[in-house]
């Protein structure tokens, strides 16, 4: 497999799943839908990896990763904008809705009731809260980019906010194994590819 121009080979040896899971296991994993439109293309997926990376209150900041290989990541490389759609406890089938199909297979939004937002970012209806944001950095990891969001508008509507880890034991048995399938697919892919890692500085700057 060809590297990226300016790639950065990098190998680590494996470690034990069994020790790095219950460390892993207990760090905070939000469960939300991530908008992004470039063009007159909207799409959204299901995310997990985001992280807060920030301790001003009124300039909040996060990191959220996003696979290469999904089709959200190029249009958020192209637009540089985002929406992270935090879901409420009762929204269980977006899981579904979301995170098993494809948006180059058509529109996901199609039937999920949204506005765009000030970035021009789907807002879902319905949700916890959502943080409106643009991207101001990013870091490729192989497999994944990065990226790191400023938040251009927030709301938090209230509910009952969902996590990965209260939803998990909710989902009916078909879509668990269908996640499951999906994801160990997703880790061979990551397999091949998480080494090659191209070390150039996001260009999404302003005048760029």
């Amino acid at each position: 497999m060809s590297e990226p121009s300016g790639a950065m080979a990098h190998s680590a040896s494996d470690v034990n799943p069994a020790d790095v899971g219950p460390l892993l296991g207990g760090l905070s994993a939000p469960l939300a839908a991530v908008s992004t439109r470039a063009g007159d293309v909207s799409n959204a997926q299901i995310a997990v990896a985001i992280t807060a990376a920030s301790i001003v209150p009124q300039r909040p900041r996060l990191i959220v990763q996003i696979y290469h290989t999904n089709f959200t990541h190029g249009l958020i490389a192209s637009s540089g904008v985002l929406a992270i759609n935090f879901l409420e406890s009762s929204q269980l089938p977006l899981i579904w809705q979301l995170g098993m199909h494809s948006g180059r297979d058509g529109d996901k939004l199609e039937d999920v009731g949204h506005a765009l937002g000030a970035t021009g970012s789907p807002l879902l209806e319905g949700c916890y809260g959502y943080l409106d944001c643009r991207v101001v950095n990013a870091m490729d990891g192989g497999d994944m980019t990065a990226f790191l969001v400023e938040a251009v508008a927030a709301r938090t509507n209230g509910g009952g906010r969902m996590t990965w880890r209260e939803a998990r034991p909710r989902l009916p048995k078909r879509w668990a194994d269908e996640w499951d399938r999906k994801i160990a697919g997703e880790i061979d892919v990551s397999l091949g590819t998480m080494s090659a890692i191209d070390p150039g500085a996001w260009s999404r700057r302003p005048g760029g």
